[in-house]
């Protein structure tokens, strides 16, 4: 996957998180922080925040994984050659 792809995909995710956020009004990366470390079971007997929390996981362990790519591309190619002069849409 190109920079430029990862980078879109990103900012994709990125929205989907942020849907998440406001609704329960803490960041992914705390929400995560506390999932991993088991301080939110007790909302496992409720429908709505097991699906909700199931799927906010899923999407900032992808985002997780594209920035650490995105992250090991910009080191090896540098931001010069990466950098897009044209719009990507």
């Amino acid at each position: 996957m190109q920079i430029h792809e990862l980078v879109l995909e990103m900012k994709m995710l990125e929205r989907q998180l942020t849907l998440y956020e406001e609704k329960y009004g803490i960041l992914s990366e705390d929400f995560y922080h506390a999932l991993q470390a088991g301080e939110l079971e007790e909302y496992d007997e409720f429908d709505e925040t097991r699906a909700d929390f199931s799927r906010w996981k899923g999407i900032y362990e992808t985002w997780n994984r594209r920035k650490k790519k995105y992250d090991t591309q910009i080191q090896s190619h540098g931001i010069v050659e990466s950098l897009r002069f044209q719009p990507a849409y």
